[in-house]
């Protein structure tokens, strides 16, 4: 029981450290060149998925601890570290933070106005949306929308 619980908490780790580099490269190569108001650490903690993170967690922990051979476990992190560390490539950081977040040709609509564009990112308050009739980014208050496609 004890291996088992050593194995789960090594591989939550380096699981959370794989996360962390995915988001910082959508955080400097997606949020920040649509300068997005958010915080990293909301970012970080609203997009994670828990299962993902815990079967990752499993596989990551049983290659580490229960796996005889290191140069194998070795290889496979350095290969799971590569692919998280791509985001930091600005490129592949904005296309990652698209596909996580970008949601194409949406109308939105207030009281006042209708909206129609690409969203950007749907915060926890807010949306930065692209305004095809405005031709800019503007953000919109998420209570003050009704009717969302």
């Amino acid at each position: 029981m004890t291996k088992f619980v050593q194995a789960f908490l090594t591989g939550a780790f380096f699981t959370f450290i794989l996360d962390f580099f995915i988001f910082l490269g959508v955080q400097q190569h997606y949020i920040d060149f649509y300068k997005i108001d958010l915080y990293y650490n909301i970012l970080f903690a609203d997009h994670q998925n828990i299962y993902i993170y815990l079967a990752l967690s499993a596989f990551i922990g049983y290659l580490v601890i229960y796996l005889d051979n290191n140069k194998t476990s070795a290889i496979a992190l350095g290969i799971l570290f590569s692919i998280a560390s791509l985001t930091l490539i600005p490129p592949v950081g904005k296309a990652v933070g698209e596909l996580m977040f970008a949601r194409k040709n949406v109308t939105l609509k207030d009281a006042k106005h209708s909206y129609t564009g690409d969203i950007y990112y749907d915060g926890r308050k807010k949306i930065t949306f692209y305004d095809y009739e405005l031709k800019k980014i503007i953000t919109l208050e998420k209570e003050r929308l009704k009717g969302n496609d």
